[in-house]
């Protein structure tokens, strides 16, 4: 389920937040556990439509020190967020037209077997949740598209996209993000 909240009179977007959590992989009634699933939360970075930086599990932060990422999970263990990205707009690389977030399945498992998976964006200076998705809504891939932070003219907004992806990295992501940029 995607949920969008409007931000009336909000100012301007500077620094804001990309979550993803869910619960790890329990036991059956055995006692056997199946293979841990590992999900990924990403930001690429675009100027245009050429990709030009991303913060991710295997790169924590942007080299203009804008986005990072707070740290990888391989279980989904803990209450709540389990990857987080924290971006902020004012230090960004002016080059910088638009930021895709991106979760994927790193492995393999199809979002509708990840138990109690969900994707969000925060405004951490208004509190406001801008979208929260559901992973299962994704059924059965590997990728969702959650959504976009694009500069127009002079301003950051948010565009909620929630759209299945296959994609197990970032790698097989990106030729999958051209129709997201326009």
């Amino acid at each position: 389920m995607t949920r969008a909240v409007p931000r009336p009179g909000a100012g301007p977007l500077s620094h804001v937040t990309m979550a993803i959590g869910w619960d790890p992989v329990r036991p059956d009634m055995f006692g056997r556990r199946g293979e841990d699933v590992d999900l990924n939360a990403a930001a690429l970075l675009f100027a245009g439509t050429r990709f030009v930086d991303v913060a991710y599990h295997e790169q924590l932060t942007s080299r203009d020190g804008a986005v990072r990422h707070l740290g990888d999970s391989v279980t989904g263990d803990g209450d709540g967020d389990n990857e987080v990205i924290v971006v902020d707009l004012t230090r960004l690389n002016p080059n910088v037209t638009t930021i895709v977030f991106i979760v994927t399945c790193y492995t393999g498992q199809r979002f509708d077997q990840v138990e109690n998976g969900f994707c969000r964006v925060t405004d951490n200076v208004g509190g406001t949740e801008l979208v929260r998705i559901g992973l299962a809504s994704a059924r059965s891939h590997t990728g969702m598209v959650l959504g976009k932070l694009r500069r127009p003219h002079q301003d950051w907004d948010f565009a909620p996209i929630g759209e299945p992806i296959w994609a197990q990295h970032v790698v097989h992501a990106i030729p999958q993000l051209a129709g997201y940029l326009s």
